[in-house]
């Protein structure tokens, strides 16, 4: 993760408006949106409060945190935003995909934002560019989106029988339709027949395997996604009882049963969320971890 000199916001930076410096509470408060679950998000909490600590915050002690978990629900973002922005955090973290900061960026220019995502900041209008991001939203990105087709071809190498590749996606998410474009130009790229599943909730799970397996599939390649992340030890579970070899966004899964994984470690890119709340006007830092394989 490349690393670079920042201002944090929770420290009453000399460089704030007087005004907005009078506004802040004696504890400062960070408002937490999170578009998963307190429970799928717990080892992503922890390592959020990892970072905190490392510059001198413990929550409880010099800083609260006001959460808003929308467990997949993206209309309920808006709502949460306002109601943070209305009790004037000192910014706003905004996580599990990019709904959150998209949300975030849409109702308010003035409040710190510092999101995570895995497709491009600077296409979805959330950053003026990765090097000088402008405005009041910076972050860490996973670059999901660049490893598709990498991940993919390793899923193909793993199961060189497999006719068939299905893949998962959530179709409420705001990317949906690019991501059924980029998997189809990956698929496309190397010769591989491919078909698109959709689950918008857990409660889709048994019908989307159902029909895998129906269907004949030889693997199954799941798509990033907040729900599935929040999910992945019931997707592990059907994966393996229905002896389908899978392919995973993130290491998270293998560590619940999975089979393989290629992509950026997201314990450190919450950690350094909470380590590198940086001001606007600072460089976006773009996670520069080797993406892991593990089988």
């Amino acid at each position: 993760m490349k690393r670079r000199e920042f201002i944090t916001f929770l420290g009453g930076a000399a460089t704030w408006p007087l005004a907005a410096r009078a506004q802040q509470p004696a504890m400062p408060v960070i408002g937490y949106l999170a578009n998963g679950s307190p429970a799928g998000f717990a080892q992503f909490l922890t390592a959020f409060h990892h970072g905190l600590s490392e510059v001198g915050y413990v929550e409880g002690q010099n800083v609260a945190i006001e959460y808003r978990w929308a467990e997949g629900q993206h209309d309920r973002l808006p709502a949460f935003v306002a109601d943070l922005i209305g009790r004037r955090v000192a910014v706003i973290v905004a996580t599990g995909g990019d709904a959150p900061a998209l949300a975030a960026k849409a109702a308010t220019a003035t409040t710190p934002i510092v999101f995570t995502g895995g497709s491009d900041p600077v296409k979805d209008g959330l950053v003026a560019s990765l090097s000088r991001p402008g405005g009041n939203a910076t972050g860490v990105i996973n670059i999901a989106t660049e490893l598709t087709a990498k991940r993919l071809e390793l899923l193909c190498e793993l199961v060189p029988n497999a006719a068939l590749v299905a893949v998962l996606l959530n179709p409420a998410a705001p990317d949906s339709e690019g991501q059924v474009r980029e998997i189809r130009q990956a698929a496309a790229s190397i010769g591989q027949q491919i078909q698109i599943f959709k689950a918008s909730s857990e409660r889709d799970f048994d019908a989307v395997f159902a029909a895998i397996v129906e269907q004949h599939a030889g693997a199954l390649f799941v798509r990033g996604d907040p729900l599935f992340t929040s999910e992945r030890a019931r997707l592990v579970a059907l994966a393996g009882q229905h002896a389908v070899p899978a392919s995973y966004s993130f290491r998270d899964f293998v560590l619940v049963g999975g089979l393989t994984s290629y992509g950026a470690d997201l314990f450190e890119v919450h950690r350094q969320v909470g380590v590198s709340s940086r001001a606007p006007s600072q460089p976006i830092c773009r996670s520069s971890n080797r993406p892991s394989s593990i089988w």
